[in-house]
């Protein structure tokens, strides 16, 4: 039978964790995520920028598919000139479907040493899947030829799973997934293979959430950011490491009157010591040596 979160995860106030500590007395491990898609064109787009007069739901939807199509031409080479300014190489969720679709992107990335992240096969919600286990191999098996690494993190489209997911993910060899924002550390989730961790992810250090869906400005980016990033960074002082999640996508953030605010929140952070951007498998590995 299915567990529910209750009985995978067990309740531990942040303020009862053990104290852990990052090598060389760095106190902030910065988690950067960018989002990578293909959005299907004769499907519906999996979110909308322009709906079309009088509502209608409308198959092709050109505009909301130009609107992705702009981030992996122009807006994801902003993103990650944005990164190699600081030499971050962030952990990439990327739909298996990409690299075939997009290999200029996918090259991109892997020359430059990102890390390539489970995100489905297309972008659509875990629900939608008739076989989730076919589907989580699949990916997995293209990621791990196009990125030339093995995959051990997941992050579902929309952070979206059913009660199986987490089973059928240990299952096929993942170790972390990020679809679980419960806590500023690592947790450790039950599954029927094995223990398989969270990783601190963000609903509202995301650029989805913040810009397509509360709509606010674009400063909002680098006002949210670095008052979650100080917060943290304070308490680390005395609690002990932290991580935090950060998440873009390119047709978001990459765009002329955004990047700018981005390329702000990473200065800020990166200018404070005690502060490494480490992708998720060093998060992970980090992790699990320090909580013995």
């Amino acid at each position: 039978m299915a567990m529910k979160p209750a009985a995978r995860l067990d309740y531990q106030a942040s303020i009862d964790r053990p104290r852990l500590v990052l090598p060389d007395g760095k106190r902030v491990a910065v988690f950067v995520v960018v989002n990578v898609e293909n959005w299907d064109i004769d499907r519906p787009m999996p979110r909308q920028v322009l709906t079309a007069p009088q509502g209608a739901s409308v198959i092709p939807d050109l505009p909301n598919w130009a609107w992705h199509e702009y981030g992996m031409r122009v807006g994801f080479w902003r993103v990650k000139a944005a990164l190699d300014a600081h030499g971050i190489a962030p952990s990439m969720t990327i739909n298996g479907s990409v690299p075939a679709a997009y290999p200029r992107v996918t090259q991109a990335a892997r020359d430059a040493g990102w890390e390539f992240m489970g995100h489905g096969f297309h972008q659509t919600a875990t629900h939608n899947i008739t076989d989730q286990r076919a589907m989580i191999r699949s990916t997995i098996d293209t990621l791990r030829a196009a990125g030339g690494h093995e995959i051990v993190g997941w992050l579902a489209p929309g952070l979206t799973e059913t009660l199986d997911t987490a089973d059928l993910l240990a299952e096929s060899g993942i170790r972390y997934c990020a679809d679980w924002v419960v806590d500023d550390l690592p947790c450790t989730l039950r599954t029927s293979h094995g223990p398989l961790l969270t990783m601190p992810y963000s609903v509202e250090l995301n650029d989805i959430p913040m810009m397509m869906i509360q709509h606010h400005s674009a400063r909002e980016m680098l006002d949210r950011t670095v008052a979650q990033f100080d917060r943290l960074y304070a308490e680390s002082e005395t609690q002990g490491a932290k991580v935090m999640g950060l998440a873009v996508h390119a047709y978001i953030s990459g765009v002329p009157h955004r990047i700018g605010w981005f390329e702000q929140a990473l200065a800020h952070m990166a200018a404070r010591p005690g502060v490494v951007f480490w992708q998720g498998r060093q998060i992970m590995d980090w992790y699990l040596r320090a909580k013995g």
